[in-house]
């Protein structure tokens, strides 16, 4: 029974080597007929497509279809797909029917980094992707310069506390980094910045930073200090405002206006110019621009000449003026005429007077003399 045991375990192993092997042959001499390529964590917006990955291949001069899979480097096709800034991972299978299956995972970025003119995303591992117009990840921003010995992944565990932390979530807006022990946050208060030191000890120093913000600020006041340092142990150090901080201007959507539609753009005569080109005329648009400085350079040239003419009238002081014996020597006569008829007019009028009392008639005064005895 034992010898029948011995013999069936041989014949089983060696039907086993020689399936493998006969399976791994055929394989080999097959032709790469499709290349199937898979985006593990594709998102709603994601920044590599199969289509890319294909062209990054055919710059790489690397050609997989219509080849036997013995040809193919598996090991290659990942090494250069690795490669790419894009991606994080590149696994590659032999598949059957002839089907070469490449299973890609797109970078995952975990901040993005502004340095100068320069932007560009980290995932968790340091890996840099330069930002793109097309596309646009929410991630914590940074400030500042990473060098190799002191890459951006050293941030990489207090950006997760804050991120898991709602409170601190909602109060971090920006970190700026400038050396390895002097790290600032910028929180979402106006005017306030908060002194972090290094990244040793993270737990700690937020904790300290949250309970200051709970006991402390509301009691003196949110714009009574401008700078936090939780960098110190056991201990927060705040510095007092010197100035104060000037009220933000809150937009309102209403107010803005809108551009108007090409279509609705009309000109009018006055802004018509005619133009003459070989005999022909025609109207055409004069910008408003230019109808502008040609009305303003001879308002600006005018401006000198006035203010010019006004110093000098200012400089000149008026001068006394001296009496005309001539024109004195008139005013006196005429006023002497003036007079001499104004005394001829009244004796005139009084001689008029006396005439009338004159002129009575004679009869009148008697019977007037009658009346005045009678009553007596």
């Amino acid at each position: 029974m034992k010898l029948v045991r011995y013999i069936l375990l041989i014949a089983l192993t060696s039907l086993l080597v020689w399936g493998v092997v006969w399976a791994h042959g055929k394989a080999e001499n097959q032709v790469c007929k499709k290349v199937d390529i898979e985006i593990v964590n594709a998102t709603a917006k994601p920044f590599v497509t199969p289509q890319g990955i294909m062209e990054d291949l055919k710059h790489a001069h690397v050609k997989l279809e219509g080849l036997p899979m013995w040809q193919i480097n598996s090991d290659k096709v990942e090494r250069l797909l690795s490669a790419s800034p894009y991606l994080e991972s590149v696994d590659c299978i032999k598949g059957q029917d002839g089907h070469f299956v490449i299973r890609a995972r797109q970078l995952v970025p975990v901040m993005r980094v502004m340095d100068g003119d320069e932007s560009y995303y980290v995932n968790r591992e340091g890996k840099r992707m330069n930002a793109v117009g097309n596309y646009y990840c929410d991630v914590p921003v940074v400030n500042g310069h990473f060098t190799r010995a002191y890459g951006p992944e050293r941030l990489v565990p207090l950006l997760d506390y804050v991120q898991h932390d709602p409170t601190l979530n909602s109060i971090v807006t920006m970190i700026d980094y400038r050396s390895p022990s002097c790290i600032y946050i910028v929180p979402c208060f106006v005017g306030q910045i908060i002194d972090f030191g290094s990244v040793a000890n993270y737990e700690n120093k937020f904790k300290k930073l949250l309970l200051f913000y709970q006991k402390v600020m509301p009691a003196r006041g949110w714009n009574t200090y401008d700078t936090i340092s939780v960098k110190w142990l056991h201990q927060v150090v705040a510095t007092r405002r010197v100035k104060n901080v000037e009220p933000t201007m809150v937009a309102d959507p209403d107010d803005d206006e809108i551009a108007p539609d090409a279509t609705t753009i009309t000109v009018t005569d006055d802004q018509r110019a005619v133009v003459r080109d070989e005999g022909t005329t025609h109207a055409t648009p004069v910008k408003e621009s230019a109808k502008h400085e040609a009305n303003k350079a001879p308002a600006e040239s005018k401006k000198p000449e006035a203010e010019s003419k006004k110093k000098d009238n200012n400089n000149k002081q008026p001068e006394a003026k001296k009496p005309d014996k001539k024109s004195t020597g008139k005013k006196t006569s005429d006023k002497k005429d003036s007079s001499r008829k104004d005394t001829g007019k009244k004796d005139s009028s009084k001689k008029s007077s006396d005439s009338k009392k004159s002129s009575k008639k004679p009869g009148e005064s008697k019977k007037k003399d009658d009346n005045s005895k009678k009553k007596k």
